[in-house]
């Protein structure tokens, strides 16, 4: 957030987050070169798109020139008959706390450890 040291929340869809990931998970951390993981595919059950982080608009890039304020940042692909297990995207600078968002780091590892 601009002018203090607090992370921007995360634009959680939680209404998607059926194996409750993003319980008691509010920010992840701030990190400048995150990666956006765009959803190329139109099936909506294929790929679901749980988060989203604020991109710095300090930062000149051709995807914030294209009016883009925030980027995908945690992907969830459920099981389906091809494939037996989850797949969870997720950049791993979100697993460090060298950037902050500690406090929502322990509840995502708490979160993946009580997965089903």
């Amino acid at each position: 957030m601009k002018g203090t040291k607090e992370i921007a929340p995360l634009t959680a869809f939680r209404d998607l987050d059926k194996l409750g990931l993003l319980n008691n998970v509010t920010t992840f951390n701030f990190h400048l070169h995150l990666p956006h993981y765009e959803v190329t595919t139109h099936d909506a059950k294929s790929v679901h798109i749980l988060g989203r982080q604020l991109i710095d608009p300090d930062r000149p890039h051709p995807f914030t020139a294209a009016g883009n304020k925030e980027f995908n940042c945690l992907l969830w692909m459920p099981s389906t008959e091809q494939r037996a297990g989850d797949i969870l995207l997720i950049d791993s600078t979100h697993f460090t706390t060298l950037f902050g968002g500690t406090d929502s780091l322990a509840s995502l590892w708490r979160n993946l450890a009580l997965m089903k």
